[in-house]
C-alpha cells in the first residue's frame, strides 16, 4: 500500500474516480479535517472528504463501493455522502459538525458549498450542552466497564479528546472567537475563556497521541480528573448566554 504523503497528491485521482461514477450529478469534493494543516501525519491520519451529490443521485451509492473500498485501503476515510438540500436542512440540527467540517476545509472539486453557510448561536449551544452531557455519562458508564485496567481506560479518552477538542472550537465560535488551527492552540484558548484544567486536557490528548508515557495509576488519576472537568464544563455552558 502506497503510502500518500501529501493530500493534494491525490486530488486529481479521486476526483477523476468519482466523476465517473457520477458524472454532472458530482457537485462538490471538499477535504476537511486534519488532512487539511500541518497536524496531518503520512499513514496514520486518515483523508476525510466531503462528497456532494444530486438529489437525484444521492439514492445509487452502490455505484461507489467499489472506489470507496479501494480507496479505504489508502487511508482514505470512507466519504461523508450529502446533498445541498440535506446541509440546508440540517444546519439547525448539527450545527457544531458543520462547524468542524467548515473551520478547515480544501475545495477540491465542484461549487463551494460550506462558503455561505451560517450558524445560529442558540443551536450550536444547545448541541455544545447535549454534546457534553452525553459524553460524560458515556465516560462514567464506560470507566465502570473497564474493569480499571489501562489499556481500556485509555480507549476512553482517545475516543473522547477529539470530540471535546470539536465542542471546544464550538465554544470559541460562540465567544466570537477566531478557532486556531491545532488542537493544542484551540484547548489553550479555551482555558483562557472558560475555567477548566488546561492541563489535564493536554495529557489526555498526549495520551491519543502517544507524545508521553504514563503508569496506571496516572492514568487512573487522569481519566477521574477529567470527568471532573467534563462537569464542570458541562455547568459553565449550561448557564452561557448567548
Amino acid at each position: 500500500m502506497t503510502k500518500i504523503k501529501k493530500p493534494e497528491e491525490i486530488f486529481a485521482e479521486i476526483t477523476e474516480d468519482y466523476k465517473k461514477i457520477f458524472g454532472d450529478d458530482l457537485i462538490s469534493i471538499i477535504l476537511y479535517g486534519s488532512g487539511t494543516g500541518n497536524e496531518f501525519q503520512p499513514g496514520k491520519s486518515d483523508l476525510n472528504f466531503l462528497i456532494i451529490l444530486s438529489d437525484e443521485t444521492i439514492d445509487h451509492l452502490d455505484r461507489a463501493i467499489e472506489t470507496v473500498s479501494r480507496w479505504r485501503k489508502k487511508k482514505v476515510a470512507t466519504p461523508l455522502f450529502m446533498t445541498k438540500s440535506y446541509i440546508e436542512s440540517s444546519l439547525d440540527s448539527y450545527p457544531l459538525e458543520f462547524l468542524n467540517i467548515k473551520k478547515n476545509y480544501i475545495l477540491v472539486y465542484g461549487e463551494d458549498v460550506l462558503k455561505d453557510i451560517s450558524l445560529e448561536a442558540h443551536h450550536l449551544r444547545l448541541q455544545c450542552e447535549r454534546e457534553i452531557k452525553g459524553k460524560l455519562l458515556l465516560l462514567r458508564e464506560g470507566f465502570l466497564e473497564t474493569e480499571g485496567k489501562q489499556k481500556r481506560i485509555k480507549e476512553l479518552i482517545n475516543a473522547s479528546i477529539t470530540a471535546f477538542i470539536s465542542i471546544f472550537s464550538g465554544l470559541l465560535y460562540l465567544k466570537g472567537i477566531e478557532i486556531p488551527l491545532t488542537r493544542r492552540e484551540i484547548i489553550q484558548f479555551v482555558a483562557k475563556e472558560i475555567p477548566i484544567n488546561q492541563e489535564i486536557f493536554m495529557r489526555c490528548l498526549d495520551i491519543k497521541q502517544d507524545k508521553k508515557k504514563f503508569s496506571s495509576s496516572e492514568i487512573k488519576d487522569i481519566f477521574k480528573t477529567y470527568v471532573v472537568e467534563i462537569r464542570k464544563l458541562w455547568e459553565v455552558v449550561d448557564k452561557m448566554e448567548i
